[in-house]
């Protein structure tokens, strides 16, 4: 049987819904969906299993997958993805804007100029992941990003063109068919290493292709899917 992205469900009129729960007179319905009430019809938006938490439904829902191509919000993700190594993506996102005000934004060409007394400041900053070799590596990285731009006109130039500038779409149906890495990341790993940036292997690479939309890798049976 195929999946869909939207399935109308209908069931007794007396139901209550909280969050993936749908509650009815003689059962209780269990899924990893967003639902709208429609004159008493439910509509289920299937979408990918890992986002469960409300924080991980919004990033889903709103930027996983979608095409980017400001040149800062790729330093932001390259920064973000460097920093969840070893960790989880949701420890990750809660300490997102804390990363912000902390980094400048993310503004490379501040970050580039940073000093041992902002490397202090930063491992006394309780509100970000404390960790003094990631630390440093974004703040190299901040000063080879500057180095691409210069050789390409744009950082998102030299990151797209690893996959031709068009996105890949591919069609996976669960969640174990997702690559960790491909041979796409492993040559944006190693020539991203050759230019002298660090965190970048190639599961790194992978995850920032995915989270800025260079691959959709949205279930098929996930609403995003067509949508990104």
């Amino acid at each position: 049987m195929s999946i869909v992205p939207y399935q109308t469900l209908l069931l007794p009129v007396a139901h209550e819904i909280t969050n993936n729960t749908i509650k009815t007179m003689n059962k209780i319905y269990v899924f990893h969906y967003s639902f709208k009430n429609d004159t008493g019809t439910i509509i289920i938006m299937r979408r990918c299993e890992w986002a469960k938490s409300d924080q991980m439904i919004k990033y889903h829902d709103e930027e996983w997958g979608v095409p980017l191509y400001d040149d800062r919000k790729l330093f932001e993700f390259l920064v973000l993805e460097g920093m969840q190594a070893g960790l989880s993506w949701e420890i990750v996102l809660r300490k997102r804007e804390n990363f912000r005000k902390a980094f400048h934004k993310f503004d490379p060409k501040s970050i580039s100029k940073y000093s041992s007394k902002d490397l202090i400041r930063l491992m006394k900053n309780e509100g970000i992941i404390r960790n003094r070799m990631k630390i440093e590596a974004c703040i190299n990285n901040a000063k080879r990003f500057i180095e691409v731009k210069k050789d390409f006109g744009s950082f998102d130039s030299y990151m797209w063109m690893f996959v031709n500038n068009k996105q890949i779409k591919n069609k996976f149906k669960k969640l174990s068919d997702l690559p960790a890495k491909t041979e796409i990341s492993d040559k944006m790993s190693a020539d991203l290493k050759k230019r002298g940036f660090k965190f970048v292997g190639s599961t790194i690479c992978y995850a920032h292709m995915q989270a800025t939309g260079m691959v959709n890798d949205h279930l098929v049976s996930c609403f995003r899917h067509k949508e990104v």
